[in-house]
This record gives C-alpha cells, sequence and structure tokens, in this order.
C-alpha cells in the first residue's frame, strides 16, 4: 500500500485527488493521512468526499475514513474504471447547500473514465464557479481542448451555474472511453493572441454589475492593445453570485499548437466591480507579458495526463506553483516517470517527460 502525507507541499485537496486518480488508474491500494492538516477546516470537506466517492464508484473500491472531517483515508480499488452514468452531488455530501466545486469531483474521474473501455455520462451538482478551484468554464476552454490533442475525448454543458458560497449549479459531461494511451504533448511556445474573451456574469445581482465588469476589463485590456469581447451576463441561481471570467487564445508559432490561458476573479461585497474586473486583467497580463504558451493553473493540471501519456512531453509555463510541485511529488509515488521542472532564464519554467513507453 502507498502512503501518502496529505499535508505535503500544498496540503490541500490537491494531493488527495491526484492520489485517488492514480489509485484507480494503476489499481494500487493507497493510504492519505494528514488530509489538508494545515487548512483552518482540516479533514475531508463536502467536496473532497463527493470526490472520493467518486473515485470509489468508478472502480468499486474498499474505502476507509469517508466520513466529513476524516482526516486519514484507505482506498483500495476493486478492478479497473468502468464506464457508465453516473451523478455525483456535493450538497449531498454537505447535507445542505454547498458550492464544493464540481470541477475538482470531475478531474479525479476524468483520466480514469477516459482511458476505459466505453463511454460515460456524468450529472454534477454543487459549485461551477468558485474561488479556489477551476471554474467549469476554463475547463471547457482551456484544459479539455489541450487533453483533445492527447486523446481524451469529453464535452461539459454548464446547465446551471452555481456560485459561491449557495452552490446548486449543474454540469453535464459525456466522456469518450479509449482503449489505448495518451499521446504526447508539446507546448514550448506560443504566437500573438488570435482571440482575446471572456463572461462578466452574475446571479440574482442587478445588471449595471456585470456591465461594469465587462466594460472594465475591456478597458485595460485596450490599454495593453488587447482587444478583448467580454459579454456581460446576469442569470438566475441558488444565491447571489459575481465573478469574471477571461481567455487569451493564442495562435500555433512554428511546429507549436494553439493554446489557451485563462483568469477569474470573483466579486464580495463591498468589493466594486471595477477591482473585481482589474483583479483578472492583472493576472492575464502578468502572464501574457512571460511569452509563455501555459499558464500556471493549466500547468498543474498537465501533470497527470502527461506521466501517463507514451513519449516525450513538454509544456513551458509563467510560473511554477505550490500546486505543480506537489503534484508531480505525488504522482512521482505512484509512477515509475521522470518527472522535471526546470527554471529557465528568462524566467519561464519547464515541465517534462523523458521519453519511456514502458512505465
Amino acid at each position: 500500500m502507498i502512503v501518502i502525507d496529505g499535508s505535503h507541499g500544498e496540503g490541500g485537496g490537491q494531493v488527495l485527488r491526484t492520489a485517488l486518480t492514480l489509485a484507480v488508474l494503476t489499481g494500487q491500494p493507497a493510504r492519505i493521512e494528514r488530509i489538508r492538516a494545515g487548512r483552518s477546516k482540516p479533514g475531508l470537506q463536502p467536496q473532497h468526499l463527493t470526490a472520493v466517492r467518486a473515485a470509489a464508484s468508478v472502480c468499486q473500491a474498499h474505502v476507509e475514513g469517508d466520513t466529513l472531517g476524516s482526516q486519514a483515508l484507505t482506498f483500495a480499488p476493486g478492478g479497473p474504471p468502468r464506464p457508465g452514468r453516473y451523478t455525483f452531488d456535493v450538497t449531498e455530501e454537505a447535507r445542505r447547500g454547498s458550492a464544493g466545486a464540481v470541477s475538482l469531483v470531475l478531474q479525479t474521474v476524468l483520466l480514469p473514465l477516459a482511458l476505459a473501455d466505453g463511454e460515460s455520462h456524468l450529472t454534477l451538482r454543487g459549485g461551477t464557479h468558485v474561488p479556489w478551484a477551476p471554474p467549469v468554464s476554463y475547463l471547457e476552454h482551456a484544459f479539455l481542448p489541450v487533453l483533445a490533442r492527447m486523446g481524451v475525448q469529453a464535452q461539459v454543458e454548464l446547465a446551471r451555474w452555481g456560485f459561491y458560497p449557495a452552490g446548486g449549479g449543474e454540469v453535464r459531461v459525456r466522456i469518450g472511453g479509449q482503449a489505448g494511451s495518451l499521446r504526447p504533448i508539446s507546448l514550448d511556445t506560443r504566437g500573438q493572441p488570435q482571440r482575446v474573451w471572456g463572461v462578466a456574469a452574475v446571479t440574482n445581482l442587478p445588471a449595471h454589475i456585470p456591465q461594469r465588469m465587462s466594460a472594465r476589463a475591456r478597458n485595460v485590456l485596450a490599454e495593453a492593445r488587447l482587444e478583448a469581447d467580454i459579454e456581460p451576463r446576469r442569470l438566475r441561481g441558488a444565491g447571489p453570485g459575481a465573478g469574471i471570467f477571461l481567455f487569451a487564445a493564442y495562435a500555433p508559432s512554428p511546429g507549436g499548437a494553439t493554446v489557451t490561458a485563462g483568469f477569474s476573479a470573483y466579486g464580495r461585497k463591498g468589493l466594486p466591480a471595477e477591482r473585481v474586473a482589474e483583479a483578472a486583467c492583472t493576472d492575464l497580463l502578468a502572464h501574457h507579458r512571460t511569452g509563455a504558451p501555459v499558464d500556471p493553473h493549466l500547468a498543474d493540471q498537465l501533470v497527470l495526463p502527461m506521466a501517463l501519456a507514451q513519449g516525450k512531453s513538454r509544456a513551458v509555463t509563467s510560473e511554477i506553483s505550490r500546486h505543480l510541485e506537489t503534484n508531480v511529488w505525488v504522482t512521482r509515488q505512484f509512477l515509475v516517470r521522470e518527472l522535471r521542472i526546470e527554471r529557465q532564464p528568462d524566467g519561464q519554467a519547464l515541465l517534462a517527460t523523458k521519453e519511456q513507453t514502458n512505465d
């Protein structure tokens, strides 16, 4: 049994989710201890417990310690991942309304089901756009297109938005299983920005708020010579919420491929809509100026598919995050595969795997 220290590195739910995914894929039992030990609310919270139950469902795992607040978990897969129709609801685990991120639940089971021998359909309920997690819009526009080039076929449909703290969102996902292995990918360079766009969205709030976010973001980006199409949207939801979600798609450079970077910021009581827009623009422009093709969030999420792909993969990112370093560490506990992170002289960073076909 592989024993993982859940407080290692970034020390959050990322350790748990990566360990679960790799346990399902490799069939190796794992014990995760000190889960989220350094957090203000340590142990399994509703979204983490939902991820545990989701991973267990797809491989008929035997699980011990799967209760709210638990800081130790034993997970023993009962077989290979099985395609099918699944519904995972963070609200059920919380026994109340919850904005636990459904995107993190999806990431836990996405690769196992993508590599299963058959198509799967998921319904996920909870928070679709919440802080400290990739919004569903990011998965749709930045993460899944890269996975598609690696051989993963998955489509998401955002049926209902769910902002923090009320949640109440719903996402439907179709994952086309495959029997083969993932293809390597090379994201070394990027071309000029091909398109910059986004959505300024609110639920149960006045229409002037998304309009102000949209207008301010367009102006900030225009000052940096980036013309952006940002749609203001007013939606109904389980509770009030606001956020802006920006994307920059870069044209392929010679020998490269199109890659999209994504950035977001969320509103809160007392924070002007203009400041929310400026926060997302600041992150987008900081990445844009580095010249790196892969944003820090995408680099973190590419660790597992790159480690699982046959052949050599490379991704150059604008920043080495603790999430990235932690994800690499957990992956090394399960897979005999060289993964390295190298700082470049220009401030960029390289995430790479070696040519290796018998991992």
